[in-house]
């Protein structure tokens, strides 16, 4: 499978629902039509676009979307969410994340205001990771085989975050409204009690992990 293929799936699944379940379901059945081999490209091309988003300042830009509810679980379904806008609006927002403002369903998302989102129209999609994997299972009825394949693949499947580039402070409101003049306007941070708030100290000097330590709690 090329990556033309694989965009190709994607963006026919938006053409067939904009309900995030039914375009599973329909990934998963075109999938199982493919050969097994295929099923585990799709899998290393979703690992690779996993990767080219997963940056500090992408994830700057989904905590400013969603007013600073996104951890690192949320920040790695955002980045599988991203995919699945389609191509051109995962390669522009890759390369300028602010170009997100263009996007219908990011200006829908600033129309409700996070406190009335649902479920399904939270910028994430956790279960696009699991779709290849069970369209192998389905079609081999070999429920360990999925991992043993990408690992036969000489791949190595990257499950959280591990973001590239400088880290910086979400909070610092001057710092946002440069990197992201129309999202900041968009979706400006609210003052709400259980939003994280952190800031540039949350990050500290030492290894990354006192950071995710403390975004785990929060969605």
């Amino acid at each position: 499978m090329e990556m033309d293929s694989f965009w190709h799936l994607i963006e026919g699944s938006w053409r067939h629902t904009a309900d995030p379940d039914e375009r599973l379901e329909w990934l998963t059945t075109q999938l199982s039509q493919l050969p097994p081999a295929e099923m585990v490209d799709f899998q290393v091309w979703l690992d690779r676009l996993h990767r080219w988003a997963d940056s500090w300042q992408m994830w700057g830009a989904a905590y400013q979307l969603c007013d600073g509810l996104c951890s690192v679980d949320g920040f790695w379904y955002f980045q599988a969410w991203l995919v699945g806008l389609g191509r051109d609006a995962f390669e522009r927002a890759v390369a300028d994340p602010d170009v997100l403002a263009d996007v219908a369903q990011v200006r829908r998302l600033a129309s409700l205001g996070v406190d009335n989102w649902s479920e399904d129209e939270w910028p994430e999609w956790e279960s696009l990771d699991y779709v290849a994997g069970r369209a192998y299972a389905l079609v081999t009825g070999e429920d360990e085989g999925f991992e043993e394949a990408i690992e036969a693949r000489g791949h190595d499947s990257q499950l959280s975050p591990e973001p590239t580039g400088e880290r910086w402070d979400f909070e610092d409101a001057a710092e946002v409204a440069r990197r992201f003049p129309r999202l900041s306007e968009m979706f400006p941070l609210s003052a709400r009690a259980d939003r994280p708030g952190l800031g540039l100290e949350a990050f500290g000097q030492g290894p990354d992990e006192d950071f995710f330590r403390q975004m785990a709690g929060e969605r």
